[in-house]
């Protein structure tokens, strides 16, 4: 029995959570009398022991952690890992990558491949490892039994897992907030994804609109299908928009490769941009900067988001106790496209 026997099954047996029988194991004073007992009964009850790979307990630790990212192309998910891999090498630990694409089989296998390296931790770039139905995140609370989980930009309660995110839903609300005081009417709403995230900033702009007794129109909320390096596709996808006679002074987009395309749109039509279209993108990437006028857009802090998961990922494997979620507040930085 002692093989098959898990950190996890110890916990479920005494009803203390991973984190308590790890620090038993860790020989922590950090622990009741009497749970120490009912854990330690347990371990002799079945038997087990630690193997030399025990994760996340101080025992042969491999200082490696395990980075999952769906697209590294992806200049948001490419700046994520170069900070998230920064700060865990200042702070002594290697790290393996797997990219994974969008499809769950894929997402399975790069994490058990990564489990089976005996990494410590196992870090979740980007909000689409989160699906919308429970029995697709079962491979992350499986995978959390054995190894702490750091989601960034994404949502999960469960044991064991560590959430670091921003508010995206409130910027968004802010960020269109900000254009209807400006006088704007019709504001078109550009969005890519269906994740987590970007399901967060849809309601954000839709609340922004409710809220300010404005109905909300199917036709202008557009989700562009196509890849983040297609700004051509964008600029046309918003031209077949325009074309079929829907009107709009403002655009508000969830990425600022829609928000470059939609400024490329603008110039194509000869409309002014700030007087006639006022535009919003998301990230505050270097993107911003490729247009003229350069676009103003909201930072969701990734930077300091990155350095947080990283602190509390040290902070975990070093059994402290830390917060499973810290949220972070977007920014709206003002540049040339729009006028307040």
């Amino acid at each position: 029995m002692s093989n098959q026997m898990t950190i996890y099954d110890i916990s479920k047996k005494a009803g203390v959570s991973i984190a308590t029988v790890s620090r038993v194991l860790n020989g922590s004073t950090n622990v009741k009398p009497r749970t120490k007992k009912k854990v330690m009964d347990i371990i002799e009850q079945y038997g087990y022991k630690p193997n030399a790979f025990a994760r996340g307990l101080g025992l042969n630790s491999m200082k490696t952690i395990g980075i999952l990212c769906a697209d590294a192309s992806d200049l948001y998910l490419a700046k994520a890992i170069y900070y998230i891999e920064q700060n865990l090498r200042e702070n002594g630990y290697h790290s393996v990558l797997c990219c994974t694409g969008y499809e769950m089989a894929s997402r399975k296998d790069s994490l058990n491949l990564l489990l089976s390296q005996h990494v410590d931790s196992v870090v979740m770039v980007g909000s689409n490892f989160i699906m919308n139905n429970a029995e697709d995140n079962q491979y992350v609370k499986d995978a959390a039994a054995t190894v702490p989980i750091m989601l960034l930009n994404a949502d999960f309660d469960c044991s064991n897992v560590y959430c670091t995110l921003c508010d995206d839903y409130k910027a968004t609300q802010d960020a269109t907030e900000k254009m209807l005081d400006a006088g704007m009417q019709n504001i078109l709403y550009l969005y890519n994804s269906n994740s987590y995230s970007g399901l967060k900033k849809l309601a954000g702009y839709q609340n922004a609109l409710l809220t300010h007794d404005i109905p909300l129109k199917k036709e202008l909320q557009q989700c562009f299908k196509g890849s983040h390096e297609d700004i051509d596709g964008v600029k046309n996808f918003v031209d077949h928009i325009y074309k079929k006679g829907i009107r709009f002074d403002g655009i508000v987009t969830s990425d600022d490769f829609l928000a470059v395309g939609a400024m490329n749109f603008a110039r194509a039509n000869n409309i002014n941009v700030p007087g006639d279209l006022q535009i919003i993108g998301y990230n505050n990437s270097i993107l911003t900067l490729c247009s003229e006028p350069d676009i103003s857009s909201v930072d969701n802090r990734l930077e300091d988001m990155c350095i947080q998961l990283v602190k509390t990922l040290i902070g975990t494997l070093s059994q402290n106790e830390m917060p499973q979620k810290t949220i972070f507040s977007g920014e709206l930085i003002k540049r040339g496209s729009t006028s307040f």
